[in-house]
């Protein structure tokens, strides 16, 4: 019976590393145009910093040792999101076996997490930073759980390590400790594992990886929450009831969003038997119950006090991930014979595997069809073949991450920079020693580029007494396009020196 499971938990970690094999094969048989988070990688990529900006730097400080050793490529993009969330995938399962005592359990709370749209899809399609916090949630449930469990002092390194790598992942993240604490606590057991000096060691661990940004985000912590304030902004609502209101819905049709499709799929594997275990439970389906109430708890009083009337559905990624494995231990508690329902849910994860592969194919090959264009269509490769067919620049500056990553791509081997970052604006990149490029993305229009020079480079070029030698557009049709839409950028080319 045991090798049976072994086998069931083994052959599904088998198929998780095809599905990302098959992911990176996908993503770089598409077009190499960079997604926006893509791109920011690769930027970033060039430098090793304490912080970048309104993200944590875990995720770029990975990204960082990755291109060091291997040098900038689709691949070396590609190939670490897709190991981290085969990672998060195999914690998730491990974590499910410390609380399940089943295997085959185990190995299908492992695959339940394609259930989830914002793990298998949307982090698929784009997102960096969400990946590496999907990967330190998983993560942190395995310590966390195999701490109440058997609270070795392996258990409490595995938790401050994983505690550390969330924090800096990102923000977010810092309720999952505290939640996690609040649900322990009425546990008279549990509640020791929180007083054992071997915690000491945990929040050690966890301080050490994230001294370092702490340390820079003190100075910055105004630009580094910039972005998020943006996002959660109420716009022109007025203050009152009406926008409590509606940041109350938004809150609540993100939940319902998130937990939809797992509900939908658990209670058509296991039909009556998932409905007859929602009213059962035990001692560690109260903790998650606790834990999961804690952390949404935290989640309303912030979009209550900052008056947000939006809220992303994987901004509770890390609170409630836990449910897969949350429905099957509270069926498992409910003492039935689940091995019906199980035969039910395996075919269902090659399906939605199938799925995914096919979405994240057709939003590209498919785009002149639906008419909306996605972020690889953008036909970068020869927008910056033409721009330098006769020069090779010595440095570019672009107009934001987006196009600096995409050029960088292009042109590994040059430096690109963009305003503000990392030195004071263009006068600093003036002494180059050589051609520079200055990019900008053009008018949305199926027409040329504006060849006007915004003025933020303008300005800049005339406070620094440089002319440029050269500005111009290029504009060319979509990668699998209608005919007609084009995606245009405009450039300038810069030599320092000569003709002022």
């Amino acid at each position: 019976m045991l090798e049976g499971a072994t086998r069931t938990i083994r052959t599904a970690a088998l198929l998780l590393a095809a599905y990302f094999v098959l992911n990176i094969a996908l993503r770089l048989a598409l077009p190499h145009s960079l997604e926006l988070d893509e791109a920011e990688q690769s930027f970033f990529s060039q430098y090793l910093l304490a912080g970048y900006g309104p993200q944590p730097p875990f995720y770029n400080w990975m990204q960082y040792a990755v291109v060091s050793v291997t040098g900038l490529s689709m691949g070396a993009l590609i190939i670490p999101k897709n190991i981290l969330l085969f990672l998060c995938y195999l914690f998730y399962g491990l974590a499910g076996r410390e609380v399940l005592k089943d295997q085959a359990l185990a190995a299908a709370g492992m695959l339940a997490l394609i259930t989830l749209p914002q793990v298998s899809y949307m982090a698929q399609q784009d997102l960096t930073h969400t990946t590496a916090l999907l990967f330190a949630s998983s993560l942190f449930l395995y310590g966390l759980f195999r701490t109440l469990e058997r609270p070795d002092i392996g258990s409490y390194l595995l938790l401050g390590l994983a505690t550390g790598i969330g924090l800096i992942s990102k923000y977010n993240f810092a309720l999952m400790p505290v939640a996690a604490l609040i649900a322990i606590l009425p546990d008279a057991e549990w509640r020791r594992r929180a007083l054992d000096w071997r915690l000491l060691a945990a929040i050690a661990v966890a301080l050490v990886i994230v001294l370092p940004h702490a340390i820079w985000l003190r100075s910055n912590l105004e630009f580094a929450s910039s972005d998020t304030l943006v996002k959660m902004a109420a716009g022109n609502e007025p203050a009152g009831a009406l926008r409590i209101g509606k940041g109350i819905l938004a809150f609540v049709v993100a939940i319902i969003a998130f937990a939809a499709l797992p509900v939908a799929i658990f209670a058509a594997a296991f039909r009556g038997d998932f409905i007859r275990a929602l009213s059962t439970g035990n001692r560690w389906t109260r903790m998650m119950e606790r834990m999961m109430f804690a952390s949404l708890a935290g989640i309303l009083l912030i979009v209550l006090f900052t008056g947000s009337t939006t809220v992303r559905e994987r901004w509770l990624d890390p609170f409630l991930l836990v449910l897969p494995i949350y429905f099957l231990a509270k069926m498992k508690a409910a003492g039935l014979e689940l091995s019906a329902g199980l035969r039910r849910f395996w075919p269902v994860v090659p399906v939605l595997m199938a799925c995914v592969l096919i979405a994240l194919g057709f939003r590209v090959v498919g785009a002149g069809l639906i008419g909306t264009y996605s972020r690889p269509n953008v036909p970068m490769a020869d927008l910056a073949r033409d721009m330098t067919r006769q020069a090779e620049p010595a440095l570019i500056i672009a107009s934001d991450t987006y196009v600096g990553g995409n050029m960088r791509l292009m042109h590994p081997d040059v430096p690109v920079v963009i305003p503000d970052f990392p030195a004071a604006g263009i006068p600093a990149y003036a002494a180059s020693g050589g051609p520079v490029l200055i990019v900008w993305r053009g008018k949305k229009t199926a027409t040329a580029a504006d060849a006007v020079m915004p003025e933020r480079f303008s300005s800049a070029l005339a406070a620094a007494d440089i002319t440029p030698q050269e500005i111009g557009a290029v504009s060319l049709p979509y990668y699998f396009g209608r005919q007609g839409d084009n995606f245009a950028l405009g450039y300038a080319w810069v030599r320092p020196g000569q003709d002022k």
